[in-house]
């Protein structure tokens, strides 16, 4: 009997670059940004066409059962004082979960309930992130290379973005060369 043997798809983990899938690119500008930082007048100065982060996803169904696998590469900068962070969202099927694994860099990861109850997890190289359901997320890279996180979610998951039109709760600065959190009231 004669078995073929599948390669499967493959992760290099210094850089969080993937190989041998069908690939999904996707690059996020600081023109696609508008209204996420705090400093609309620093975002406006600031190229529209500069990438703020880049997704690779491996091409995967849809459908229910079916995960998602993909790895973002989240550059480091800043708007104003606010990091470089990603868009950040609930999951359009709010019970759905997701896992991050921190691949390179450093950052953070800000989680928020839908009452508004937010936190932070560092993310480093070997981080594992439990992202649970009925909870937005978004990635913030504080450091001075690139940051880089595999996720893996369902692919029923989808994306929400609109239920944060009043933002996280938190915002994370730099001031006085020291990295701060502060509390955002909404409403």
């Amino acid at each position: 009997m004669n078995i073929p043997l599948i390669q499967p798809p493959q992760v290099e983990w210094a850089s969080g670059a993937l190989a041998k899938g069908p690939l999904l690119r996707k690059s996020t500008r600081i023109q696609d940004l508008t209204g996420i930082f705090v400093d609309e007048t620093a975002r406006r100065r600031l190229s529209g066409e500069h990438v703020v982060y880049d997704v690779e996803i491996l091409a995967t169904s849809p459908a229910e059962g079916e995960l998602y696998t993909g790895v973002t590469h989240l550059y480091p900068g800043r708007v104003g004082s606010e990091f470089f962070m990603t868009r950040g969202h609930f999951h359009a099927r709010r019970e759905q979960g997701e896992v991050y694994f921190g691949l390179r860099g450093n950052g953070l990861l800000l989680l928020q309930n839908e009452q508004g109850q937010a936190r932070l997890e560092s993310v480093f190289v070997g981080s594992i992130h439990i992202i649970p359901g009925f909870t937005a997320h978004r990635l913030i890279n504080t450091g001075s290379e690139v940051l880089s996180a595999l996720a893996v979610w369902p692919g029923v998951a989808g994306h929400d973005y609109a239920a944060l039109t009043k933002g996280f709760t938190l915002r994370v600065v730099e001031e006085n060369q020291q990295i701060q959190v502060k509390a955002v009231q909404n409403g």
